[in-house]
């Protein structure tokens, strides 16, 4: 994607300090200090145009959320959106906005900060030579396990049955534990208890389907799930 951002941006997003991070290498460890409390942190990587991150900041209030793209002009763009959800002025945010390249997620969080990733459309790169830049290759969900917590946790959604089902395997090549996977995941109605993307929304009018997984990496949220699944064979 290529977006042309308009004259003095970047002036524009510095003047917005408290909801726009245009170096988020600054706040790695610190991010709960950023926040000023100890929320849970969700980060969504690729945000786009912000309305996915921005309306599940409004529906869940007791978490932190973190939406990364690496265009000045989405951000912008994200945070306008932000604000007629919330708000135009707010003495406290639960979100957070950053400008960052996706390749270097590791060096904004450390260790144990965050407890979810949200893969909402990524670019699924369909050339095989390209496979290593997806979002869920080896080498990023290396780099997502460095950060996530005890109770982390990677929510995928895309329109790409090669993305998904490429993930599958590699989720399933770490090792990696999944639940709730969809190949159809609005077949049966909208799922009102899930916040949808604008591509989401736009692919479903079509009648194009959307594929879902939940991928289970933490220590807790893995003896959560066995927890669960125990219950509903006792």
């Amino acid at each position: 994607m290529r977006l042309r951002g308009r004259k003095g941006i970047r002036e524009e997003l510095e003047q917005q300090k408290d909801l726009i991070v245009l170096d988020p290498r600054e706040l790695k460890g610190r991010w709960h200090e950023h926040f000023g409390n100890d929320r849970p942190i969700h980060i969504e990587l690729g945000m786009g145009k912000g309305i996915f991150i921005s309306e599940m900041s409004k529906r869940y209030p007791e978490i932190n959320f973190i939406g990364i793209d690496r265009y000045d002009e989405l951000l912008r763009r994200a945070a306008a959106k932000a604000r007629s959800l919330h708000g135009e002025e707010r003495s406290e945010w639960n979100l957070a906005l950053a400008l960052l390249d996706i390749s270097h997620i590791s060096e904004v969080f450390a260790e144990g900060e965050v407890e979810r990733v949200y893969l909402n459309f990524s670019d699924p790169w369909p050339k095989s030579r390209h496979a290593r830049r997806r979002l869920t290759a080896p080498g990023f969900l290396h780099q997502y396990k460095g950060f996530l917590n005890e109770r982390g946790e990677v929510h995928l959604k895309t329109d790409s049955r090669l993305l998904f089902e490429y993930s599958l395997n590699s989720f399933a090549d770490q090792g990696l534990r999944m639940r709730n996977i969809s190949l159809n995941l609005h077949g049966d109605g909208i799922r009102e208890d899930l916040v949808m993307t604008e591509y989401e929304k736009k692919f479903v009018e079509q009648g194009m389907p959307i594929h879902r997984c939940e991928v289970v990496i933490g220590a807790e949220a893995l003896r959560e799930h066995e927890r669960m699944l125990a219950a509903e064979e006792a």
